[in-house]
């Protein structure tokens, strides 16, 4: 993993690929409502929402590895992929923390993915792009914007499995209310009680996906 994240950084300057509709086929759409339904994601959803605040406290010891991301404004976070997952259940989880970030009264802006082939390597990149509905405001006017616009992106290279990013960026429109923080964001989406013995024995069923 840390050999795919230096190429990310030290590879030479990428052939330009083009954004195109990301699509799910009906096939993998049924795997994962099953894969939802079995509420596989627990085996992630609580130890990343732990390693991210280890992160934040500057402890050891967390079982995943999360980075912290800051950027004009922004504020993120990377989850780091790790094999005990398996490519398929990381699929499964990208969608799903789209999913939960939706329930926060978000719509799909843009569904998109790009490969950029560089000398040594390809990196493709999944993205979700969610706005805040526009139909929550208070007699003031002033519309709640939630956490700003969030993005998610999945960055695989080789067709390898190299982590999730999200990010939310606030509006500064005085419109607005202000935004809600990241460590929200966070809690909304990752803090879920841990997996019962019987769903961590399905983490094989889905490690290659469909």
């Amino acid at each position: 993993m840390l050999d795919l994240l230096k190429l990310l950084f030290t590879g030479s300057a990428p052939i330009s690929g083009e954004w195109q509709p990301l699509h799910r086929s009906p096939a993998q759409e049924r795997h994962r409502q099953q894969w939802l339904a079995q509420q596989v994601y627990l085996n992630w959803a609580g130890p990343y929402f732990k390693a991210y605040h280890y992160q934040k406290a500057g402890l050891p010891g967390a079982r995943f590895r999360v980075q912290l991301a800051r950027k004009e404004g922004q504020r993120g976070a990377v989850f780091l992929y790790d094999p005990s997952m398996g490519p398929g259940n990381f699929q499964h989880f990208f969608d799903f923390i789209r999913d939960r970030v939706l329930a926060l009264s978000y719509q799909l802006g843009a569904a998109d993915q790009r490969t950029l082939r560089h000398e040594r390597y390809a990196e493709t990149t999944q993205k979700y792009f969610l706005k805040p509905q526009p139909n929550d405001c208070t007699d003031t006017g002033r519309c709640n914007q939630r956490f700003g616009n969030v993005t998610i992106d999945l960055v695989s290279i080789n067709g390898q499995p190299g982590f999730i990013r999200l990010a939310n960026d606030p509006f500064a429109d005085t419109i607005f209310t202000p935004a809600a923080t990241f460590d929200t964001l966070v809690d909304a989406v990752f803090n879920l009680p841990p997996a019962p013995a019987e769903v961590e024995q399905l983490i094989s069923k889905y490690r290659k996906g469909s």
